[in-house]
């Protein structure tokens, strides 16, 4: 999958421009029909990996895009993905924006959502996706300090931007959270990473049940092993080297190979009767859902 130089020192979060391959963001086979005309998408960790592909094919299908970015670590990948969705929108979506911020604290989440709403006027689509993952062979390992940084990232700001950004969605919006299938099967040197995971899965399927009454759709995405800018950023260079060589495809799957199942889950006509479920691109591993 990748050369020595590809290790990225366990830094997170990992940078899509200084990986090699680069990630797939786009394919050629991918046609766009308009899913998400005249939609307002708000999407976390958006300049790179997963986050990226599902902002391209937003703007492909015709949303106004907004997306966040780590402050001060990842100006570069977010300029990038910038440029690439003013080229990709649609002539009636309004100009993509990239906010930085960190979204571990509740005033952070709210200033982020404040920017989209003053933009946009609303928020009909929200992504909740960044994440941050690291290695440790023993529960020992993690301190205090680490396990709330974990935590705060991957799942208290997808309760503190959903808390903010509902007083804007009404009837016909869409909220997607951003799992991974470590919540199904475990993973045993990423177990605060694991935990949130899990914690997404249950905070998916009771949100979902809240909310149904009002029109708002709630639903999951669970990624297997996805060539993103975590993986070098949290892996030796063997891991990397084999990494997806573990599901029944025999590879890693690709981001442009997991953003069409937001898409589905953001576009009513596809999927008006789904909530509180989560969909599993991960190259064959069979879960429970």
């Amino acid at each position: 999958m990748a050369s020595e130089r590809q290790k990225q020192g366990g830094v997170q979060p990992g940078k899509e421009h200084v990986m090699d391959p680069t990630p797939q963001f786009s394919s050629s086979d991918y046609q766009p029909s308009n899913k998400l005309r005249g939609k307002v998408a708000l999407i976390t960790g958006g300049d790179s990996g997963i986050g990226r592909a599902v902002s391209y094919c937003f703007a492909l299908e015709g949303a106004t895009v907004a997306f966040t970015y780590v402050k001060g670590q990842e100006e570069k990948d977010a300029q990038e993905t910038l440029q690439m969705l003013k080229e990709a929108k649609t002539s009636e979506a309004k100009d993509p924006i990239a906010i930085p911020t960190d979204l571990g604290f509740d005033e952070n989440c709210k200033r982020v959502v404040d920017e989209v709403v003053n933009a946009f006027g609303r928020i009909d689509v929200l992504i909740n996706n960044a994440a941050e993952q690291y290695e440790s062979n023993s529960i020992e390992e993690i301190d205090e300090p680490r396990l709330e940084r974990v935590f705060r990232t991957n799942i208290f700001s997808y309760f503190f931007l959903t808390r903010h950004a509902l007083k804007h969605m009404k009837e016909g919006s869409s909220i997607i959270n951003t799992t991974s299938v470590n919540a199904y099967k475990g993973h045993a040197s990423l177990l605060d990473y694991t935990a949130t995971k899990g914690a997404i899965v249950a905070f998916t399927r009771g949100l979902a049940l809240q909310l149904a009454e009002k029109g708002i759709r709630v639903n999951g995405v669970a990624p297997g092993p996805i060539w993103t800018p975590l993986i070098p950023a949290s892996f030796n260079e063997e891991k990397i080297k084999n990494f997806g060589t573990e599901v029944p495809m025999k590879r890693a799957g690709q981001p442009i190979e997991v953003a069409p199942s937001y898409v589905f889950l953001a576009c009513n006509h596809c999927s008006s009767y789904f909530t509180g479920q989560v969909l599993h691109p991960n190259g064959g591993a069979v879960v429970n859902a």
